[in-house]
């Protein structure tokens, strides 16, 4: 299993950031930013590789399941 910021999205915070510079605001005056989505990836023939059963309920929620 992984849990992640999804790169997708940080590029897009990156680019907003970039663009507030662009514009003429002072980097160090700008906040801090954390990821504000998560991606959940489960590898299920590795688990079963590994003789680990993954909940239903976890891989209902999971954004990718590698089978």
């Amino acid at each position: 299993m992984s849990l992640g910021p999804d790169l997708v999205e940080m590029a897009r915070q990156g680019a907003a950031y970039v663009d507030k510079i662009v514009r003429g605001a002072n980097p160090g005056d700008l906040p801090v930013e954390q990821p504000t989505r998560y991606e959940l990836h489960v590898n299920l023939k590795t688990a079963k590789a590994l003789g680990l059963t993954i909940p239903q309920s976890l891989l209902l929620r999971a954004d990718q399941v590698i089978e």
